[in-house]
């Protein structure tokens, strides 16, 4: 499996909305965004790269999208 790409918050949230996520919530520096059933939370600390396993969990939530495909970054 290849590497995952790193992705910053900006990156991601770009990503999920370009994918139809919508922005539900924050509470502290973390972001919520839902899609139907899935929900995903993304942490906001200052600019700095995603760990891989959030990076992941994004990017499997586009996938499972309905209809959407992985945006470039």
């Amino acid at each position: 499996m290849p590497k995952a790409p790193r992705l910053t918050a900006s990156d991601a949230e770009a990503a999920l909305l370009k994918a139809g996520f919508v922005w539900l919530r924050s509470k502290g520096s973390h972001r919520i965004y839902a899609n139907g059933g899935r929900r995903v939370v993304v942490p906001f600390h200052g600019g700095a790269t995603l760990h891989p396993k959030i990076v992941k969990q994004v990017l499997e939530a586009i996938e499972d999208a309905p209809g959407m495909q992985i945006p470039p970054v």
